[in-house]
């Protein structure tokens, strides 16, 4: 890999992320709002509203997520955020809510919830990097505990469906499994502070 620089997402990088994640935002037009917003919400809403979610957090003091730059082509993304800022992660029937006794609302609690990695960049280590930044820029904010659901599997080692991350990336970034609620999606924790 060559020399990645891995920045907050802010506004002024707002335009590397739309080229990253193209005219139809990454993942069918999801503009990393699939936890962000209730699943009724997110129905009603088109492309373009979606990708406002996302561009109206990169004004907020605290960033929606980090982006991988080579040089200035952006390469990567990764969404770090405390667990509030993703209310879908939390509800009842996702295999990513919290443990019980942990509250959502906790901002010392983040999620690591959803990676978008340039078709011809995976496999070449990027989403390690990522997990390592997102876990440092969590704990320069507060945070005491990260978390993620990713997958075990996938159908193909460079799958778009592996926007939840790779169970063997978060392993090896020294993540532990603390629950497994539904089949090959583990929710993995970290405790940093």
């Amino acid at each position: 890999m060559t020399t990645i620089a891995i920045h907050p997402l802010t506004e002024a990088l707002w335009p590397q992320l739309v080229a990253l994640f193209g005219p139809q935002g990454a993942c069918y037009c999801c503009w990393c709002s699939y936890f962000r917003l209730a699943p009724k919400e997110r129905a009603a809403m088109d492309g373009a509203e979606k990708r406002e979610v996302l561009h109206a957090a990169t004004r907020a003091p605290l960033a929606p997520g980090l982006i991988a730059l080579d040089g200035e082509t952006p390469v990567g993304w990764v969404q770090i955020t405390p667990r509030a800022a993703v209310p879908r992660w939390n509800t009842e029937r996702t295999a990513s809510r919290p443990l019980d006794g942990d509250d959502p609302a906790d901002p010392a609690l983040w999620a690591m919830s959803c990676f978008f990695i340039q078709s011809k960049r995976r496999g070449q280590g990027l989403s390690h990097a990522l997990v390592e930044a997102a876990t440092v820029h969590a704990a320069r904010h507060g945070a005491r505990v990260v978390e993620a659901c990713p997958m075990r599997k996938a159908k193909q080692s460079k799958s778009i469906g592996l926007f939840v991350g790779s169970v063997s990336v978060f392993v090896k970034a020294g993540f532990e499994i603390v629950a497994e609620r539904k089949d090959g999606r583990p929710l993995m924790r970290k405790v940093i502070g």
